[in-house]
């Protein structure tokens, strides 16, 4: 298995930051990994929903379901996913700094079949994809916190 850590900081209150990262029918709008995101069924973003995502890997795309197991607003969120021979564990964490939000980003990788020989091989490559994802994040949280109050058109860009 692959653990990926990192944090960022947004100058998007908690709340909002919660709700629009938890909604994983958003992360094709900050995951560059991500070709297309859609909740699965109508309802509101909590316990138990479901999320069909396709995944760009290895110069494909494949499909992935998240689903969410823990659901903690507005501090909290684990969404595991599936696809062919991949399992994902996303807890992502929000609390204030500020007047904005750190997020703090745990992502457990395991392959499976014969890709499953290679993980140990491949920890720079999911580093940055990793990066990338949170990058994107980070621009697409400071972007909403600017449609919110135009007067702070400059936000935090700590990336650890």
């Amino acid at each position: 298995m692959t653990r990926l850590h990192q944090q960022i900081e947004t100058r998007l209150p908690p709340d909002a930051a919660f709700a629009f990262v938890a909604d994983f029918a958003n992360a094709m709008h900050w995951d560059p990994g991500v070709a297309t995101s859609e909740s699965i069924e109508a309802g509101p973003t909590g316990l138990g929903a479901r999320y069909r995502l396709g995944v760009r890997m290895r110069g494909r795309v494949t499909p992935m379901e998240y689903r969410i197991t823990t659901f903690e607003a507005p501090r909290r969120v684990v969404l595991t996913g599936t696809g062919p021979g991949v399992f994902a564990a996303d807890d992502i964490r929000f609390e204030p700094a500020g007047t904005g939000t750190r997020i703090d980003y745990t992502a457990d990788i395991r392959l499976g079949g014969l890709p499953r020989l290679a993980q140990p091989f491949l920890g720079r490559a999911f580093a940055k994809l990793a990066h990338e994802a949170l990058d994107g994040m980070r621009r697409a949280l400071d972007a909403r916190a600017v449609e919110r109050d135009p007067a702070h058109t400059s936000a935090a860009t700590s990336l650890r």
